[in-house]
Parts: C-alpha cells; sequence; structure tokens
C-alpha cells in the first residue's frame, strides 16, 4: 500500500507521531496535487480529539505510521478544482472526520456516508488513490470538496475547529430525536467535557431543560453558571439518583470511561431515549428491567453526514454556539496530550498550526 503516489508533488510540514510511543515530532511529507474535485485548504487551526491520542499511541492496533492527527480543521481556501462549485478562493471552511467513502451504497446515497462500509477518515485512512490520509496536524490540507463544509463568518476559526467532530456528535443525536423546534423537553447529559459542554449548548439554544449528571460535585456550579444548564445530578449519590428517575425524555451518554447503563436509564421517562456517543473501552452493562418496564430505547451515534456537519455548523452560525478551548502552538502538543490524559483541559485544546492567534 503506497504512502503517496506520484501525484503527491506537494511538500507539507506537519506533525506526527512516527510509534507507539504517541510522541509528535515535526514531520516534511508530501500532499497530492488540487484534482478536478479538491480544494486545498490553508490550515489554521486543529482541534485536538481524544481519538487523536489513540491513534498516535496505536490503542487500538490499526495505526499506520506515521500518523499526522487531526479531524478538527479550519482553515482558507487557496485552490479549488474546476468541478468545484460551492467553494471559492477565500472561503472559510473546515474538514472533519471523513475525507472519501464510496458514494454509490445505501448509505452515501441517502446522505449518511459516515455509515459507508468504505468510508475513510481524514488521518489513518486510504484515500481513492491508494494514499494514506495525513490529518490535520499540518500547514496545509487537500480534500475532495465533498467533504469540505462552509464555516459561518461570525464563527471565530479557533473556536469553530472541534465542532467538526465534538460539535457534530452531539448534534445529530438531537436532531434524530427531534429536539430541533420542538415543545420543551427535559434532556439529561451524561459528563461534562468536550462533547458534554457543547452538548448543554445545543439543548439550550434549542429551548429545553437542560439536567448534567456527573461524577464530580465540583463541575455543579460551570455546569450551571457558565454554561447555563438548569440542574445537576452527582450520579455517586443515591438520593439525588432516586429523586430524579421518571424525569428525563432524553439522555445523551458523553462518557468514554467504564459505566453501567442501568442507574441512568431509570432517569428516563416511559418511552424516553437514552443514546451513546462515548466509548468505553469495556462492554457497558444493560440490564434489562429497566428497558422493559419503561419501553426505553437506547441507541448509538457517530459523528454526522457531510450534510449534517454543515446543517450544524449554520445553526452554530445561527445561535452563536462555540467551544470552549485552550489554544496550543504546535510545540506544546505533546504537553497537551499529557493533559488531556489527565483530564486537565476546559473543554478543548486548539493547535495554532499558523502560528499566530487569527480573529477569522
Amino acid at each position: 500500500m503506497a504512502k503517496t503516489t506520484p501525484n503527491h508533488t506537494q511538500v507539507v510540514s506537519g506533525w506526527t507521531a512516527l510509534d507507539s510511543s504517541g510522541k509528535i515530532t515535526p514531520y516534511i511529507f508530501n500532499r497530492r496535487e488540487n484534482g478536478v474535485n479538491d480544494v486545498t485548504i490553508k490550515i489554521l487551526y486543529c482541534g485536538i480529539c481524544h481519538t487523536d491520542l489513540h491513534y498516535a499511541k496505536n490503542d487500538w492496533g490499526i495505526t499506520i505510521y506515521p500518523v499526522v492527527p487531526g479531524h478538527e480543521i479550519t482553515g482558507i481556501v487557496m485552490e479549488v478544482g474546476s468541478n468545484v462549485t460551492n467553494f471559492k478562493t477565500g472561503d472559510k471552511v473546515g474538514v472533519g472526520c471523513m475525507s472519501a467513502s464510496c458514494l454509490q451504497c445505501e448509505s452515501c446515497k441517502n446522505s449518511e456516508e459516515n455509515y459507508c462500509d468504505k468510508v475513510q477518515f481524514t488521518y489513518n485512512g486510504v484515500f481513492w488513490d491508494g494514499s494514506i490520509t495525513y490529518g490535520g496536524y499540518s500547514k496545509m490540507l487537500v480534500a475532495d470538496y465533498r467533504f469540505v463544509v462552509a464555516v459561518p463568518e461570525n464563527l471565530p476559526m479557533d473556536r469553530a475547529a472541534p465542532l467538526l467532530c465534538a460539535g457534530v456528535t452531539v448534534f445529530v443525536p438531537m436532531k434524530d430525536n427531534n429536539l430541533i423546534g420542538s415543545p420543551r423537553k427535559n434532556v439529561g447529559v451524561i459528563g461534562l467535557g468536550g462533547l458534554g459542554h457543547l452538548a448543554i449548548k445545543f439543548a439550550k439554544a434549542f429551548g429545553h431543560h437542560v439536567t448534567v449528571i456527573s461524577t464530580s460535585l465540583s463541575k455543579e456550579k460551570e455546569a450551571k453558571t457558565k454554561l447555563g444548564a438548569d440542574d445537576f445530578i452527582v450520579s455517586s449519590n443515591a438520593q439525588q439518583m432516586k429523586s430524579r428517575q421518571k424525569t428525563l425524555d432524553f439522555i445523551l451518554d458523553t462518557v468514554s470511561a467504564n459505566h453501567s447503563l442501568g442507574p441512568y436509564l431509570e432517569l428516563l421517562k416511559v418511552k424516553g431515549t437514552f443514546v451513546i456517543v462515548g466509548s468505553p473501552e469495556k462492554p457497558m452493562g444493560l440490564p434489562a428491567f429497566p428497558l422493559i418496564f419503561g419501553k426505553r430505547t437506547v441507541k448509538g451515534s457517530m459523528i454526522g453526514s457531510i450534510k449534517e456537519t454543515q446543517e450544524m455548523m449554520d445553526i452554530c452560525g445561527k445561535y452563536n454556539i462555540m467551544c470552549d478551548i485552550e489554544i496550543v502552538t504546535p510545540d506544546r502538543i505533546n504537553e497537551a496530550y499529557e493533559r488531556i490524559e489527565k483530564n486537565d483541559i476546559k473543554y478543548r485544546f486548539v493547535i495554532d498550526i499558523d502560528g499566530q492567534s487569527s480573529k477569522l
């Protein structure tokens, strides 16, 4: 499997992990020439997703080294191919988790290409030409226009970057479960991190009553005063959990730590829905009785299609929804990784790829 092709003539500076130590170091590599369906993007910012750490360290056993992580990318269009009509030079754009799909299967035809069996990711994937994909920890990206979205003019590019993964991950379950434009519902959000804090912002923008469910009492003040949550439950407090049983219409579980679903399902009303977007390493405990006696539904969801990602970005522009971030320069990526592993971030690191804080 070729890492590049003869068409990969553009020399690019980036940052890579070379082995399972996960240490990020400077790296020079080649990208393809801009093709007829391509958009060349000068990368300004790239968010750091926990997935980046997993790939850098080969935690899942599927990393192709050298790996250039990054799938929360914002930048400026520098060149467009002859078939590209929806973007032009100078446009503010974003690229999320996907770089290609088959475009022919039922999922692709239904604008659900994120569930295509042949979907390829922005890094550690295999593009149509057989080359390995390299992500946003780099100065420049060439992307197929069908996997690029426009960034609303009013959104700052740094705080918009994590929306390309974290934002769409929490937005789509709300859309799928009719929480946009619906009467006021009681929405629960498990976990107050990169995903959870955005889930609160979306649910509040859609007019719902939001309850945060967390293991940490120390997060209550921030959840309510800064993010606007209406209620807060400490999940280890049996009395609080019992007093809120059958009060929530919908719960979004953003937690990747191992946990049983049973106690949380009891918080749902009859016919309530529980959606999992976190990815615990071990199987999750799912007792039958809370489902049977409450006619409750448990579902999963993974990022979103390009159509949904663009819809999400437009809604963020409308409601001024942005990620709470901390900017780091490329030479501090390893430091950021260490802090992410300690949960020492509110709520997402974003790499200033261009080396200067931009107000674009």
